[in-house]
């Protein structure tokens, strides 16, 4: 081939690789209950892939048109499947948390040992759970989803299974963190899989599944497990947990899906690889492979640095960490209320749990009939993009509903009142409490959308240690305080962390844009939209595929691409954007500049965003490789596709006719783009030049 038509390349293996036998017809994928949808070979073979498939320029897959693979291609029925089962995966682990307690009044009479202290075996389970996602979320970016949650579920029921059978108080103990340590993989993989296959518009109902799932499984908890403890005994308590768990784990083994795009992209990428001869990369791969130490550095690094430096971060996760701590310390107080008062047994005792069930279930509705409708109508009156302020006003008012159940379970909870008042008094409390927990964490992940996993990761570590801490002082404080003012004292917690949303709602803006992080990720999507507005009008397309790397809660952190659904803003949205050349600091997350995220923004001018991709490249490309980590490599190899550094660094100020100082717009410095944008190099199968590797015509 000419050095003139090097730019088309025209895939030429023979029809074995040169490797193995195997001929390349066995590389179509079969069909499994897990799999139910797979792309033919030569369908592959016959699109179109940037790069010239060697090792400096391999070709880079993504997904194809009308890809059967792409799990936001697959019929709605199998995407409902795939969220429900993951749903039941993190309803599951919760369930276990809390259905521990009702076996604690047996354990008391077989070990002696005091309530204080096999309480703490609820606190352990959670206390898993505030740092078993710092260890899986970065796996599932390795192995995939699929298999992080068939490991870990497998894990899980042998610690139940082995709880069940202690012979001591320390056993137990210990057995019960590892079971909360590796089944909490779902809190933080199970809502990326709800974003893995649904579009922006549709994740509503999927998200409020799963945001509920952690709060119906506590409050389902006491119920199973109380009457399963009078009945059986403890032992059978923990005994259904693992029988139950283990029902999940075979269910996740013969139809879970993997859905995580990158996963699916990197092993297609390595059969091609294999059936050709040529090199086939995933988009973040391309120069730098994925390294699961830097993955690691990254999960358990960053979000105490967003804990610790971003205000709006801090402020919102103790909130919502306090309010998962009053959940928690339900479990301790309400057999103080119910079976120690009122003398209800453990079983009878569990069915007070029931108020905050029925508030869980009506705030899936409510956000789905109510919440979520008012939001779009918000994004309408403001031109087609609403502000991450106007997710607060349900936090808002589902903080005073938190603060109203509260109250009414502290005014009622003596055996003076009829034991229907305190339970009712839960329906507000669970329902404000979901509200609350929806709203703050889409104002989380809407102020800093690129790095919304870490932050996500931080209110999930610093939430879960709250939860485990709660319940530890519940029965002190019973006894010094007595049970109404012991009731009443998280209600004016509660009440004191109002102030914070309304806070928010009404200068959140101003905040925002003095918190580092949170104005950079404003100015980065700027920069995404403004790619996606280009490929709206029909100029090349910008190549955006990146990777966040990052540990994620109920959403986990994840390499992401731009779906077909989403890459159109509307030509009327709008978001404030800055040319301010970026730090070190800011350039931490620069891979995950191209994080899809369902935010519209009108884009900055062409060359404006040049301008400052340019600066990010420069000081990329200027330091010493070895000094760079791999998302800094990942958006460097981004970066080296749109601009050719070495003829750029011969490149002149241009100056405009008009002439101008050195900030006017004329006088921009306008580096050399790349022939990546003036003549892409694609690898085009075109049909009738399909290589005849023994699979028939091509499609």
């Amino acid at each position: 081939m000419s050095d003139s038509s090097a730019s088309t390349i025209v895939n030429d293996v023979s029809p074995v690789t040169s490797k193995t036998s195997k001929p390349a017809a066995a590389y179509t994928l079969k069909t499994r209950p897990w799999r139910p949808y797979v792309t033919p070979f030569e369908s592959l073979l016959a699109s179109k892939y940037p790069g010239k498939g060697t090792e400096e320029s391999p070709y880079i897959v993504d997904w194809i048109n009308d890809d059967p693979e792409d799990p936001q291609r697959w019929p709605g029925g199998w995407k409902w499947f795939t969220i429900l089962m993951v749903s039941m995966t993190t309803l599951a682990v919760a369930l276990a948390s809390s259905a521990y307690s009702g076996g604690i009044k047996s354990l008391v009479e077989e070990f002696g040992a005091s309530t204080e202290l096999l309480t703490a075996g609820i606190s352990l389970f959670v206390v898993g759970f505030a740092f078993g996602p710092l260890f899986w979320a970065p796996l599932s970016e390795v192995y995939g989803r699929r298999n992080i949650f068939i490991v870990s579920y497998f894990f899980l029921t042998i610690w139940l299974m082995a709880v069940a059978l202690s012979n001591s108080v320390a056993q137990i103990l210990v057995f019960r963190f590892l079971a909360g340590f590796f089944g909490s993989s779902p809190l933080s993989n199970a809502g990326g899989v709800i974003s893995d296959v649904l579009d922006a518009n549709q994740r509503g109902l999927g998200m409020a599944l799963f945001a509920a799932a952690p709060f119906l499984g506590p409050a389902l908890g006491p119920i199973t497990g109380g009457f399963i403890g009078l009945t059986s005994g403890w032992r059978w308590v923990s005994g259904f947990l693992a029988i139950f768990s283990g029902v999940i784990f075979f269910a996740l083994i013969i139809g879970c899906s993997e859905t995580y795009a990158p996963t699916l992209l990197r092993r297609r990428a390595a059969m091609m690889s294999e059936a050709t001869g040529k090199v086939y990369r995933f988009r973040a791969d391309a120069k730098q492979p994925l390294q699961i130490k830097v993955l690691f550095k990254t999960s358990l690094i960053r979000p105490w640095k967003f804990l610790i430096f971003e205000p709006i971060v801090t402020i919102l996760t103790i909130y919502t960490a306090v309010i998962y701590g009053i959940l928690y310390l339900n479990f301790a107080a309400y057999p103080i209320v119910f079976q120690q008062i009122r003398g209800w047994n453990t079983g009878v005792g569990g069915l007070a749990f029931l108020g905050i069930l029925v508030g869980t279930v009506l705030s899936i509705i409510i956000s789905v009939v109510y919440i979520q409708p008012q939001y779009l109508k918000a994004a309408k009156k403001r031109g087609g993009m609403a502000t991450p302020e106007d997710r607060l006003p349900p936090a808002i008012w589902g903080g005073v509903l938190i603060v109203i159940g509260l109250a009414g379970f502290a005014a009622t909870n003596g055996p003076e009142v009829h034991w229907i008042a305190p339970i009712i008094f839960g329906v507000p409390f669970g329902l404000g409490t979901i509200v609350m927990f929806l709203s703050v964490m889409g104002y989380l992940v809407d102020s800093y959308t690129i790095y919304a996993a870490s932050v996500l990761a931080a209110n999930s570590v610093l939430r879960s240690l709250f939860g485990a801490a709660f319940p530890l002082f519940t029965s002190y404080m019973y006894q010094r305080l007595g049970i109404h003012w012991a009731a009443a004292l998280p209600g004016f917690i509660a009440l004191a962390c109002i102030p914070f949303t309304v806070i928010f709602y009404k200068y959140g803006a101003r905040i925002r844009a003095k918190c580092k992080y949170a104005a950079d990720a404003e100015r980065q999507m700027a920069m995404i939209m403004a790619s996606r507005k280009k490929q709206a009008e029909g100029a090349d397309p910008e190549k955006n595929v990146g990777s966040e790397q990052e540990g994620d809660g109920a959403t986990g952190g994840e390499e992401t691409r731009r779906t077909r659904t989403n890459s159109q803003p509307p030509a009327n949205s709008r978001v404030r954007s800055s040319s301010r050349a970026t730090s070190r600091a800011d350039r931490d997350d620069m891979a995950s500049l191209h994080r899809s995220c369902s935010h519209n923004a009108v884009p900055m001018d062409p060359m404006h965003r040049h301008n400052h991709e340019w600066t990010m490249y420069e000081a990329l490309a200027d330091r010493d490789e070895v000094d760079l980590d791999d998302e800094e490599r990942i958006h460097l190899a981004e970066l080296h596709e749109r601009f050719d550094y070495a003829k750029a660094k011969k490149a002149k100020p241009v100056v405009g006719k008009s002439g101008g100082g050195p900030s006017s717009p004329v006088n921009r410095f306008k580096p050399a783009l790349p022939a990546a944008e003036e003549h892409e190099h694609e690898h085009e199968h075109a049909e009738g030049a399909v290589p005849d590797l023994g699979l028939g015509k091509p499609i």
